[in-house]
């Protein structure tokens, strides 16, 4: 899909919809501009979004709907078109299912939502005497901002995809270790995977579980009897030097090296009949 150089949207009140759907506009076309009003003029050429009837609005009977049952608002139905060619297939399906569904069901029933408060807080109070156009174009200002890092942070996973799954093909014993920390939950989806190793980002290496992508909990969680405990007890209850930090709810914990990490998932497995390569 082209995206011409002009826009229209309606006038009045602003929501997150129209907002995050011009903001999507001007990433995809640089220097878009848009009109807002009430009545799409006759003779406009530009795209028209969130009025109008057409292709991008969501207002009439029957309302398109995902196949969850979530119903489709303008950004959601231009996030459509445009999502795969700025992040990819998988990564626009998540942006979606993750960060625009929960702005279409609001705008489409009023289901709360606090970023869409928050764009909404932008409107003109009653008696401020401020223009609605002026503060609609701030509160897209602000949702390009946020919507640029959702762009980023969807293309890191991409770049990341390849460097952890050479790491998976490459682990032993189902624990992934990464040569730095990486967004890996990705990348490590639908694999056997049962641990991944990293350097944390305070210092020493972290080791966390990974999730069953059909019941979302940890596949093999670290002993109950380390959660929450200071370092001492840790390491007299595991027998292993150097072990820092379990989470209280058995997903994390932290150690002194990448070694003493890697031991503490082998112990884990140990624990839990599982095999160790030696």
């Amino acid at each position: 899909m082209q995206v011409p150089a002009k826009g229209f949207t309606h006038g009045g009140k602003f929501h997150a919809d129209d907002v995050f759907s011009t903001a999507l506009l001007q990433i995809v076309r640089p220097g878009f501009t848009v009109q807002r009003g009430f009545t799409v003029p006759d003779d406009f050429d530009g795209i028209v979004y969130d009025v109008g009837g057409g292709e991008f609005d969501h207002h009439a009977e029957p309302r398109e709907e995902r196949c969850n049952g979530v119903p489709y608002a303008a950004f959601g139905k231009l996030w459509r078109e445009l999502g795969a060619g700025l992040v990819g297939e998988n990564q626009a399906r998540l942006m979606d299912e993750n960060f625009i569904q929960p702005l279409d069901l609001n705008d489409n029933t009023g289901e709360q939502n606090s970023l869409c408060d928050a764009i909404g807080a932008f409107n003109p109070v009653w008696d401020g005497g401020e223009s609605a156009d002026e503060c609609f174009m701030q509160a897209v200002a602000v949702a390009k901002q946020i919507l640029q890092k959702q762009l980023d942070a969807a293309q890191a996973v991409n770049r990341a995809d390849d460097l952890v799954r050479k790491a998976y093909e490459e682990s032993r014993d189902g624990i992934v270790v990464l040569p730095t920390y990486l967004p890996w939950k990705n990348g490590l989806y639908r694999t056997n995977a049962l641990f991944v190793v990293y350097p944390s980002q305070r210092g020493g290496w972290s080791a966390q579980c990974c999730t069953d992508r059909k019941t979302k909990k940890n596949k093999l969680p670290f002993p109950r009897s380390w959660a929450g405990q200071p370092a001492e007890v840790i390491e007299a209850k595991s027998g292993i030097k150097g072990i820092r930090f379990c989470h209280a709810s058995q997903f994390l914990i932290t150690a002194d090296t990448q070694q003493i990490a890697v031991e503490a998932c082998r112990q884990v497995l140990r624990n839990n009949g599982r095999p160790v390569s030696e």
